[in-house]
């Protein structure tokens, strides 16, 4: 996908817990009706739909939940409908978007104007120079959380992928709160993305020091 092929609107899935960051493919299954209609209109269009984190808090005129500023819209790579109806689909992360406004529709789903300006570098390909020595005390810090933490890491597999790639599943699949991750989300880029992990690693390791003395 280049700049010129950037829709101008989306259709935006609130779902909590949940962030895509480019360059990584995740499953989903949907199965509530508004993003049933989401996902059979995606399909028959442009297959594009905008992946962002509900706040806690609702908006002022509706029950609905407020948005993050920021999210990823993806594209649907494989699509499956299931004997219950439910869709399985698996959704590649692109570019980043922030939401202009959301517009008005009779759809029972959300739609919002958004804009990609601040984000069109997740679009490159190209090599990011990072020092070596850098990412190495990152993965291994990260390593020991994620063991900690119970989470199984296919290493080898992620030391096959570009670094972009490697960096971004690290960060949607580690064990950060949603706002660490909204944050590492929102980093302009993968060297800010690199120094912001490291920094919320540190306390963590602060947190477990603590820990052991309590106990």
């Amino acid at each position: 996908m280049n700049k010129n092929e950037l829709p101008k609107k989306l259709p935006v899935f609130p779902l909590s817990n949940f962030i895509i960051f480019p360059k990584t493919s995740v499953p989903l299954n949907i199965f509530e009706p508004r993003y049933l209609d989401m996902i059979n209109d995606s399909i028959k269009s442009n297959k594009l739909i905008g992946m962002i984190q509900p706040k806690n808090k609702t908006t002022n005129n509706s029950n609905l939940p407020e948005l993050h500023n920021i999210g990823c819209m993806g594209k649907i790579t494989t699509f499956k409908e299931t004997d219950d109806s439910r869709f399985l689909i698996e959704l590649k992360g692109l570019i980043r978007f922030q939401i202009v406004k959301e517009i008005e529709s009779n759809k029972r789903y959300r739609e919002c104007e958004v804009d990609f300006d601040d984000y069109i570098d997740d679009l490159n390909s190209k090599n990011i120079e990072i020092k070596f020595s850098d990412l190495e005390m990152i993965f291994k810090d990260l390593k020991s959380l994620f063991e900690k933490r119970g989470f199984i890491i296919n290493w080898k597999a992620l030391e096959k992928q570009s670094l972009d790639e490697t960096i971004n599943a690290l960060a949607m699949a580690s064990p950060f709160t949603l706002e660490e991750k909204q944050v590492l989300l929102e980093a302009k880029n993968l060297d800010i993305r690199k120094d912001r992990i490291a920094k919320i690693l540190t306390t963590y390791t602060f947190d477990q020091f603590n820990n052991k003395t309590i106990q």
